[in-house]
């Protein structure tokens, strides 16, 4: 594909991917190269908070809506202190905004932190080799236009695994946000590349929140006298990263834990589970997903190319699983969806662990919960920044755990959402 749009007075530029695709575009944002992973993102707006959003570390974002910037960019919208992925690509992006809220345009906002963009690309096509071809490297480039070249570079390219970028992205030191409201919990944050809202709606549930570095030992971690430990989002391949799948099987069992997206990841390893990486991944604010608990479809807000492999935590325990023995055979865990059973399977380390989410597009596991230990998790972001809030009843889901009510996570998604 060669899709010519060199607009007088804007610098040219190509987008290459590892599978020989070549996009000739013009740039916006900083001038130069950004070599990383792509992926396409399918939200209509929050535009601000995906480039903002630390698991976007490593990658190049495509854009599937049409026009980007319109609204420009906020004071309040951001979920890092800057921009944190490498590269973005879209169709049209706007210069002059309007909004009463604006402070700047989006192509100025990602200049100054050094973030390569391209336009005027067909961003439907690019979508569909994404699809078809799965995540890959690739770069986008304003001074090497040559694409045989720039193609070369690409395949040379370290891959999102070969880099623990987590370790990028997560905070220097401790800090302290204080509850709003009345003080239920003190919660420390495992910081992996954690977003501002996932902080600010811990806070909102009546918890004060310690965030602490990714490498903080459990023991330190204890040392503050927590009610519980959440483990943070993040960037990357979670097996490229070490020490928090060792924290979490210290505080397991100890106190009650909660763990989003890379944090889900990080505790499935440490109950001896696999990790998969998806085709290309989920990344947007529309993916349904069934409570198997509850039976409610929650509609939600999802950034990770890397799941949980369920049957690797144990074998399925019949009595608890509906008279079921065998995991299926297809991988795609929407019979038990289909069912409305949440199975239950043995794990050699914390005893029974039960499915209690499920992607109704693919059919990955979108949840655990540990029934023998205090702890569960979800793979998607609750917070919705940007996206759906059906999800957000989590945040008191895990004030319920450690107010310690055995039925925390059978909450209706209409009594948590934002108000």
């Amino acid at each position: 594909m060669n899709l010519l749009v060199n607009t007088e007075g804007c610098r040219e530029a190509l987008i290459a991917l590892e599978d020989g695709t070549v996009l000739r575009g013009r740039g916006f944002g900083a001038p130069g190269e950004a070599f990383g992973e792509i992926v396409f993102n399918t939200s209509m707006v929050g535009y601000q908070e995906i480039v903002t959003d630390p698991s976007y570390a490593g990658q190049i974002v495509t854009f599937t809506y049409p026009q980007l910037g319109n609204y420009g960019i906020t004071s309040t919208d951001a979920q890092s202190e800057r921009p944190r992925l490498r590269g973005v690509v879209a169709h049209d992006v706007c210069r002059t905004p309007s909004n009463w809220q604006c402070v700047q345009s989006l192509p100025d906002y990602i200049a100054q932190s050094g973030v390569v963009g391209i336009e005027d690309v067909d961003t439907r096509a690019l979508t569909l080799r994404i699809r078809e071809a799965g995540a890959m490297r690739a770069a986008i480039s304003t001074v090497d236009l040559d694409p045989k070249s720039l193609l070369s570079r690409v395949r040379s390219s370290a891959g999102i695994g070969d880099h623990n970028y987590v370790a990028d992205v997560s905070c220097d030191g401790p800090r302290v946000v204080h509850a709003r409201g009345e003080e239920r919990h003190h919660v420390v944050a495992y910081d992996c590349g954690m977003k501002e809202g996932i902080v600010e709606h811990l806070a909102q549930a009546g918890c004060e929140v310690t965030v602490v570095p990714w490498d903080t030992p459990a023991e330190d971690a204890l040392a503050l006298h927590p009610d519980g430990v959440f483990f943070s989002n993040g960037p990357g391949d979670p097996t490229s990263v070490p020490h928090v799948p060792d924290a979490v099987r210290t505080v397991l069992g100890k106190l009650p834990v909660f763990g989003i997206c890379l944090g889900n990841q990080m505790i499935a390893l440490a109950a001896g589970g696999s990790i998969q990486k998806l085709p290309y991944g989920h990344h947007g604010g529309n993916e349904p997903v069934m409570n198997l608990l509850t039976g409610r479809v929650e509609v939600t807000a999802q950034n990770h190319n890397y799941g949980v492999v369920f049957p690797s935590l144990g074998r399925l325990v019949p009595e608890l699983s509906g008279g079921v023995a065998e995991h299926p055979a297809d991988g795609d865990l929407r019979a038990w969806s289909r069912a409305r059973i949440a199975p239950v399977v043995r794990n050699e380390r914390y005893g029974r662990i039960r499915l209690t989410h499920v992607n109704l597009n693919d059919g990955t596991p979108e949840g655990l919960q540990f029934l023998d230990v205090p702890a569960f998790a979800v793979q998607y972001h609750p917070e919705a920044r940007p996206g759906p809030n059906d999800s957000a009843y989590l945040f008191e889901s895990f004030a319920r755990l450690m107010d310690g009510r055995d039925d925390y996570l059978a909450i209706d998604v209409r009594e948590g959402r934002c108000r």
